[in-house]
C-alpha cells in the first residue's frame, strides 16, 4: 500500500490543519483585543502582515530543507549537523534582511500616505519582533521536523503548516512585545 493515498494524506493532515485553524483564531483574537490601539498607529497596521510572514515563511523554508535532508538520509542527529546548522544560518540571514527591508518599505509607504512614523522606531520594532519570532519559530521548526521524522511522520505534512501558523502567532506576540518594550503601546 502506498504511503501517499488520499485516505492517508487526510488522516495525517486533518489533525495538523485543525491545530493551525485554532492557532489562526487565537491570532485574530489577539489582534482584536488591541484593535483600538492599532487603529491609532496606521504604520504599525502596514507593518504587521509583513513581519508576521517573515517568521512563518523563513521557518517553512527551513522546514522544507530539513525535510529534504531527512528524505535523503542526511538528518540523523540534531547537534553538529551541518544541514541544520547551515540552514538555520541562511534562514536567519534572510529573515533579518527581510525585517530591515520591510522597515524601509513601510516607512516609505507611511510617509507617502501621510501618517509616517520615525524610521528608527519602525526599524527597532521590526528587529525586536523578528529576533523573537525567528528564535521561537526556528527552534520549533527543528524540533517538529526531528520529532516528526523520529515517529515516522513525513515532516512535509507537519512542519510547514504548523510553522506557518506558529509564525503568525509568535509574530503578533513579538510585535506587541516590541511595542511594549519601546513604550509605544
Amino acid at each position: 500500500m502506498s504511503y501517499y493515498t488520499v485516505e492517508g494524506i487526510i488522516r495525517r493532515g486533518l489533525p495538523v490543519l485543525t491545530v493551525t485553524c485554532v492557532m489562526g483564531i487565537i491570532v485574530g483574537q489577539i489582534l482584536n483585543t488591541r484593535e483600538n490601539s492599532l487603529l491609532s498607529m496606521p504604520a504599525i497596521l502596514i507593518l504587521i502582515p509583513s513581519l508576521v510572514k517573515i517568521g512563518g515563511d523563513t521557518g517553512s523554508m527551513l522546514g522544507a530543507r530539513l525535510s529534504s535532508a531527512f528524505h535523503m538520509g542526511l538528518g540523523d542527529r540534531i547537534y553538529r549537523n551541518p544541514v541544520v546548522h547551515n540552514s538555520v544560518i541562511a534562514a536567519s540571514i534572510v529573515g533579518l534582511v527581510s525585517s530591515v527591508s520591510v522597515s524601509i518599505l513601510v516607512f516609505i509607504a507611511s510617509m507617502l500616505m501621510g501618517f509616517g512614523m520615525p524610521f528608527i522606531t519602525l526599524l527597532e520594532i521590526s528587529v525586536i519582533a523578528v529576533v523573537i519570532e525567528l528564535s521561537v519559530v526556528y527552534s520549533a521548526t527543528v524540533g517538529i521536523a526531528f520529532v516528526s521524522h523520529r515517529f515516522g511522520m513525513d515532516p512535509d505534512d507537519t512542519v510547514i503548516p504548523l510553522i506557518a501558523s506558529l509564525g503568525d502567532l509568535v509574530g503578533v506576540m513579538g510585535i506587541f512585545t516590541a511595542l511594549h518594550l519601546l513604550h509605544i503601546l
